[in-house]
């Protein structure tokens, strides 16, 4: 499956890591379904990825409600009749608190948002995919998942180990019918949310504890999606692939 052409849908487009994402698939000539629930922020990128010639579509879609999720399934396939490329990459949290003083309701809507959405998103576009025999689908995790590596909150580690149990079990299920799932764990990557969350000095103090003495910046981790969704990786299924700077190795 090559890039050039191809429909690609991106959950949490609008900033950061999925603004990266977008860019770099416009880059390739592929035509983008962009999801988001910032309306004003997902149309300035729909803007800027249509005036360098990109067939781009913004959707307003709150990923964990299925009707929505469905709705924006139906508006792309309307369009374009195909997706090829599903990027889950919508997700993150807000707060870092300990476990004994997390909300129940709080744990229910981040785990709802980093892992229900992406089951969401799948159930809906792979009777899509199963029709074409082909498809990708990449899920967003993160280095708080494969190990406790990170100061986080302990519903979003949850959340994320999730995707990759969700990843691997969905990836063997659908293998046969041309499609690979496969997950990114990114380290510390120096989004904007993640640089309002802390103070320049604990940026710093973060960025030296990774062997390569920095955070990711959001164009690298959407390289290796990009590289998943490609022809080039059309034997790699199940897989996870740590985008980390050394800081966990597996």
């Amino acid at each position: 499956m090559s890039v050039p052409g191809r429909v690609v849908m991106v959950t949490g487009a609008a900033r950061g890591i999925g603004a990266a994402i977008a860019r770099a698939f416009a880059r390739e000539g592929a035509r983008l379904a962009l999801l988001d629930v910032e309306a004003a922020a997902l149309d300035k990128l729909v803007r800027e990825v249509t005036e360098r010639g990109t067939e781009a579509l913004g959707l307003r879609c709150d990923v964990t409600a299925p009707a929505e999720v469905r709705e924006a399934v139906a508006t792309v396939t309307g369009r374009w009749a195909r997706i090829d490329v599903l990027v889950n990459n919508a997700g993150g949290f807000s707060v870092i608190r300990r476990t004994e003083e997390i909300p129940e309701d709080e744990w229910d809507s981040i785990l709802r948002f980093n892992l229900t959405s992406m089951f969401l998103c799948a159930k809906a576009v792979l009777p899509i995919m199963k029709g074409q025999r082909a498809g990708r689908i990449v899920n967003m995790s993160s280095v708080a998942g494969r190990a406790g590596a990170v100061t986080v909150a302990s519903h979003y580690a949850a959340a994320k180990a999730g995707v990759l149990g969700f990843t691997r079990h969905l990836a063997r299920e659908v293998a046969a019918e041309g499609i690979t799932v496969n997950a990114v764990a990114p380290g510390t990557v120096g989004t904007e949310r993640w640089k309002a969350l802390r103070s320049p000095e604990e940026s710093r103090r973060l960025a030296e504890g990774v062997p390569v003495r920095r955070v990711s910046e959001p164009a690298e981790i959407a390289e290796c999606v990009m590289f998943l969704a490609s022809d080039a990786a059309a034997y790699i299924t199940g897989a996870t692939l740590d985008v980390n700077g050394g800081l966990v190795m597996m």
